[in-house]
Protein backbone atom coordinates (compact mmCIF):
# COMPACT_ATOMS: atom_id res chain seq x y z
CA UNK A 1 0.00 0.00 0.00
CA UNK A 2 1.37 3.29 -0.69
CA UNK A 3 0.53 6.16 1.50
CA UNK A 4 1.44 10.03 1.66
CA UNK A 5 0.36 12.23 4.43
CA UNK A 6 -0.80 15.76 3.01
CA UNK A 7 -1.43 19.07 5.07
CA UNK A 8 -3.98 21.85 4.37
CA UNK A 9 -1.06 24.45 5.24
CA UNK A 10 2.04 24.72 3.26
CA UNK A 11 5.40 25.37 4.79
CA UNK A 12 6.00 28.90 5.59
CA UNK A 13 8.61 29.71 2.92
CA UNK A 14 8.30 26.43 0.90
CA UNK A 15 8.25 27.50 -2.48
CA UNK A 16 5.05 25.63 -4.86
CA UNK A 17 5.63 23.49 -7.28
CA UNK A 18 5.47 25.43 -10.70
CA UNK A 19 6.83 25.72 -14.43
CA UNK A 20 8.98 29.31 -12.88
CA UNK A 21 11.03 31.77 -15.53
CA UNK A 22 14.37 31.66 -15.14
CA UNK A 23 15.12 34.70 -13.73
CA UNK A 24 19.13 35.32 -13.68
CA UNK A 25 18.35 34.74 -17.78
CA UNK A 26 15.20 36.49 -18.08
CA UNK A 27 15.77 39.92 -16.24
CA UNK A 28 17.46 42.67 -15.13
CA UNK A 29 16.42 43.59 -11.55
CA UNK A 30 16.67 47.52 -10.13
CA UNK A 31 16.42 47.48 -6.53
CA UNK A 32 15.65 50.71 -3.65
CA UNK A 33 17.83 49.32 -0.86
CA UNK A 34 19.52 46.04 -0.37
CA UNK A 35 20.80 44.86 2.27
CA UNK A 36 24.71 43.33 2.25
CA UNK A 37 23.59 39.79 3.73
CA UNK A 38 20.47 39.41 2.06
CA UNK A 39 21.02 40.10 -1.49
CA UNK A 40 17.95 40.29 -3.84
CA UNK A 41 18.93 36.74 -5.70
CA UNK A 42 18.11 35.24 -2.59
CA UNK A 43 14.51 35.74 -2.98
CA UNK A 44 14.78 35.33 -7.05
CA UNK A 45 16.64 32.53 -7.57
CA UNK A 46 15.47 29.14 -6.12
CA UNK A 47 17.98 27.59 -3.24
CA UNK A 48 19.54 31.60 -3.29
CA UNK A 49 19.67 31.55 0.43
CA UNK A 50 17.26 33.38 3.62
CA UNK A 51 15.40 36.45 1.09
CA UNK A 52 15.71 39.68 0.39
CA UNK A 53 16.38 42.47 2.86
CA UNK A 54 16.21 46.06 2.56
CA UNK A 55 19.40 48.08 3.68
CA UNK A 56 17.43 50.71 5.36
CA UNK A 57 13.76 51.26 6.70
CA UNK A 58 10.60 52.35 4.51
CA UNK A 59 8.83 51.42 1.51
CA UNK A 60 11.33 49.97 -1.05
CA UNK A 61 10.75 48.89 -5.07
CA UNK A 62 11.67 45.44 -6.99
CA UNK A 63 11.31 46.24 -10.21
CA UNK A 64 12.04 43.39 -12.97
CA UNK A 65 12.92 44.47 -16.23
CA UNK A 66 12.26 41.99 -19.22
CA UNK A 67 14.76 41.78 -22.05
CA UNK A 68 12.17 40.16 -24.14
CA UNK A 69 8.48 40.76 -22.99
CA UNK A 70 6.80 37.99 -21.31
CA UNK A 71 3.20 36.57 -20.99
CA UNK A 72 2.56 36.02 -16.66
CA UNK A 73 0.51 33.50 -15.63
CA UNK A 74 1.69 33.09 -11.90
CA UNK A 75 3.07 35.02 -9.25
CA UNK A 76 3.87 33.47 -6.31
CA UNK A 77 5.42 35.78 -3.25
CA UNK A 78 6.29 34.60 0.13
CA UNK A 79 7.29 36.87 3.32
CA UNK A 80 8.32 36.16 6.65
CA UNK A 81 8.72 38.48 9.88
CA UNK A 82 9.35 36.24 12.76
CA UNK A 83 10.16 39.47 15.39
CA UNK A 84 7.80 42.60 14.81
CA UNK A 85 4.35 42.92 14.77
CA UNK A 86 3.44 45.31 11.65
CA UNK A 87 1.08 45.94 9.03
CA UNK A 88 2.24 45.69 5.60
CA UNK A 89 1.10 46.64 2.23
CA UNK A 90 2.43 45.38 -0.79
CA UNK A 91 1.43 46.60 -4.46
CA UNK A 92 2.35 44.21 -7.67
CA UNK A 93 1.80 46.22 -11.19
CA UNK A 94 3.34 45.70 -14.76
CA UNK A 95 4.16 47.71 -17.50
CA UNK A 96 4.54 46.45 -21.13
CA UNK A 97 5.42 49.96 -22.46
CA UNK A 98 8.74 50.48 -21.14
CA UNK A 99 7.50 52.33 -17.54
CA UNK A 100 5.36 55.00 -19.41
CA UNK A 101 2.25 53.01 -17.62
CA UNK A 102 1.58 50.45 -14.98
CA UNK A 103 -1.38 49.04 -14.42
CA UNK A 104 -1.94 47.60 -10.59
CA UNK A 105 -2.57 43.87 -10.19
CA UNK A 106 -2.96 43.76 -6.39
CA UNK A 107 -2.56 45.56 -3.57
CA UNK A 108 -2.75 43.70 -0.44
CA UNK A 109 -1.96 44.38 3.45
CA UNK A 110 -1.10 41.72 5.85
CA UNK A 111 -0.65 41.90 9.62
CA UNK A 112 2.15 40.22 11.16
CA UNK A 113 2.48 38.88 14.49
CA UNK A 114 5.77 37.53 16.54
CA UNK A 115 3.15 35.37 18.34
CA UNK A 116 0.73 34.53 15.51
CA UNK A 117 1.07 35.23 11.82
CA UNK A 118 4.77 35.28 11.05
CA UNK A 119 4.18 34.45 6.84
CA UNK A 120 2.36 35.48 4.67
CA UNK A 121 2.68 33.50 0.62
CA UNK A 122 0.26 34.55 -2.15
CA UNK A 123 0.03 32.63 -5.33
CA UNK A 124 -1.77 34.94 -7.70
CA UNK A 125 -2.92 33.85 -10.90
CA UNK A 126 -2.78 35.70 -13.87
CA UNK A 127 -3.48 36.96 -17.54
CA UNK A 128 -0.82 39.32 -18.36
CA UNK A 129 0.54 39.52 -21.74
CA UNK A 130 3.52 41.14 -23.21
CA UNK A 131 5.05 42.40 -20.11
CA UNK A 132 8.50 44.51 -19.76
CA UNK A 133 8.62 44.90 -16.42
CA UNK A 134 6.95 43.63 -12.92
CA UNK A 135 7.21 45.95 -9.85
CA UNK A 136 7.11 45.06 -6.31
CA UNK A 137 6.57 48.24 -4.05
CA UNK A 138 6.58 46.95 -0.27
CA UNK A 139 5.70 49.45 2.95
CA UNK A 140 6.67 47.52 5.58
CA UNK A 141 4.73 49.08 7.81
CA UNK A 142 1.94 51.14 7.37
CA UNK A 143 2.03 52.65 10.85
CA UNK A 144 4.65 54.23 9.50
CA UNK A 145 7.34 52.61 12.19
CA UNK A 146 10.93 51.84 11.21
CA UNK A 147 10.48 48.87 9.80
CA UNK A 148 12.51 47.07 6.79
CA UNK A 149 11.04 45.22 4.21
CA UNK A 150 12.11 42.02 2.95
CA UNK A 151 11.16 39.26 0.68
CA UNK A 152 11.53 35.58 1.40
CA UNK A 153 10.54 34.44 -2.05
CA UNK A 154 9.22 35.36 -5.25
CA UNK A 155 8.75 32.96 -8.48
CA UNK A 156 6.74 34.17 -11.68
CA UNK A 157 5.73 31.51 -14.31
Amino acid sequence: MRKRVISDVQQAGASPHGDWLNLEDLAEVEISSEDAAHPIESALVPGGGSGWRAAVSGKQTIRLLFAQPQTLRRIWLSFVETSVQRTQEYVLRCSADGGQSFRDIVRQQWNFSPDGATSQSEDHRVELAAVNILELIITPDIGEQAAFASLAQLRIA
